[in-house]
């Protein structure tokens, strides 16, 4: 059995290393470059594995080079990627993310084949997937998409989480399946309307769903659906990159969810293999 299905996005990040963001108009000298296989629904799956549940991905790249690695990526960290499609007409999902160094980074993301998943078709041609214990989604591919598949896994039985990044609108017919809602203090701010982070946190929570609200070095605030607030603090390491770092606390987390831990429990493994994240040198 599956334990963690991701749905969501593939991407080939270039990664570039400069002294800070470049303003606008500006030509900034960096000082180095390489690939790293990305996409939050891809990072997501790819720590999910690293952490020990059974994962299987659904999602989409174009017929090229960059789909080849992307596979290649998620079989070699045990990742079964029976359900990446490809689409011949599209190029696969990109990003180019410039890495300051402090730590902190930005990034520009081209969707490409993400965005030309079949949502009508994956309910039947994703079938495998409906039996996972957990179903992660995020928001880099179409709404329809991650609506089609919360519907399905949740009909088995799964647990719906949901990492709402990047920040956008999202339907009531969505939220309302979710079980677990992922937000970092944008998205926070966004979906509820709220500056202030303990508001903006209670707006989020429901009787059926809870908010995990992520804040960095900051750490996070927990509201279960009774609720009950817990905060958590960040583990206590020197930065050496974020780039990811949220990926991984999500794949964190959905893995031990699977494995049976109940929200705080998982939050706070989640927390600490986040904290180990940013404070290594990450793969290419």
């Amino acid at each position: 059995m599956i334990d963690v299905a991701v749905v969501g996005s593939l991407h080939l990040d270039i990664m570039v290393a400069a002294p800070r963001l470049p303003g606008r108009d500006e030509t900034l000298v960096g000082s180095s470059w390489h690939t790293k296989c990305g996409g939050k629904g891809g990072n997501q799956a790819v720590a999910a594995a690293r952490h020990g549940a059974r994962t299987a991905f659904g999602g989409q790249t174009g017929q090229d080079d960059f789909g080849d690695r992307l596979r290649a990526n998620l079989l070699a960290a045990g990742v079964d990627a029976t359900h990446v499609g490809s689409d011949p007409a599209q190029g696969s999902g990109m990003s180019v993310a410039i890495s300051e160094a402090a730590g902190e980074y930005g990034a520009v993301v081209v969707s490409g084949a993400n965005l030309t998943i079949d949502a009508a078709a994956i309910v039947a041609r994703w079938a495998g997937l409906w039996e996972a214990k957990v179903l992660l989604l995020q928001n880099e591919v179409p709404e329809a998409v991650s609506l089609a598949a919360a519907k399905a896994a949740k009909a088995k039985g799964a647990q719906v989480v949901l990492n709402a990044a990047p920040a956008r609108a999202m339907s009531d017919a969505l939220l309302g399946l979710v079980d677990v809602l992922v937000v970092n203090r944008v998205e926070a701010a966004m979906l509820s309307g709220e500056d202030d982070m303990a508001k903006a946190l209670a707006a989020l929570h429901s009787p059926t769903r809870d908010v995990v609200l992520t804040r960095g070095g900051d750490g996070l605030m927990l509201m279960t659906r009774d609720g009950r607030r817990t905060d958590i603090p960040a583990l206590a390491v020197k930065l050496v990159s974020s780039h990811g770092a949220g990926d991984c606390f999500c794949g964190a987390m959905a893995a031990r969810l699977a494995a049976g831990d109940g929200i705080e429990a998982a939050c706070r493994f989640a927390t600490e293999a986040a904290g180990r994240f940013v404070s290594a040198v990450q793969k290419t």
